[in-house]
């Protein structure tokens, strides 16, 4: 991957002296990029690279999120225009163009609810001590916000 990325010139800036240049596990990828140019070469880049290893990127499921940027060309491959999206899904993750991760924290919040409320039986039990239902609500609730927030 780091042949194809441009090996950490045209990330985002990470950490005072590194920068990310993709997101990647098993066989899906999020790559970075500041510009526009930086992104289309880098696409290309990713495209050439996996050729000369039998793999190919399919056109149809590849996506672009514009976030904050300042040109509005597209980016192409093979002379195909890849579809923009407002938002994408990387590893349960919600990244939004507008927003960043705040839809990601606003689903989070609506799953945690949802279990809240999935419960309705237990909170009104009276069978039920309070230490019992304390330990429902930590485990079935307020886990749901912070699974793999640790990531």
């Amino acid at each position: 991957m780091k042949i194809s990325t441009s090996e950490g010139k045209h990330g985002i800036q990470w950490t005072a002296q590194n920068r990310l240049d993709d997101l990647d596990f098993a066989d899906d990828l999020a790559l970075l990029s500041r510009t526009h140019e930086q992104m289309q070469m880098k696409t290309a880049s990713v495209a050439a690279v996996s050729a000369s290893v039998n793999l190919s990127i399919h056109k149809g499921k590849t996506k672009v999120l514009k976030f904050k940027a300042e040109n509005s060309n597209q980016i192409t491959r093979d002379g195909i225009t890849l579809e923009g999206v407002e938002s994408f899904t990387y590893l349960r993750s919600i990244i939004d163009e507008r927003r960043g991760s705040d839809a990601d924290v606003k689903a989070r919040i609506g799953k945690s609810r949802a279990g809240f409320l999935q419960l309705k039986n237990i909170w009104n039990s009276r069978q039920l001590s309070i230490n019992i239902k304390v330990r429902i609500f930590n485990t079935n609730v307020k886990a749901v916000p912070l699974y793999r927030a640790e990531t």
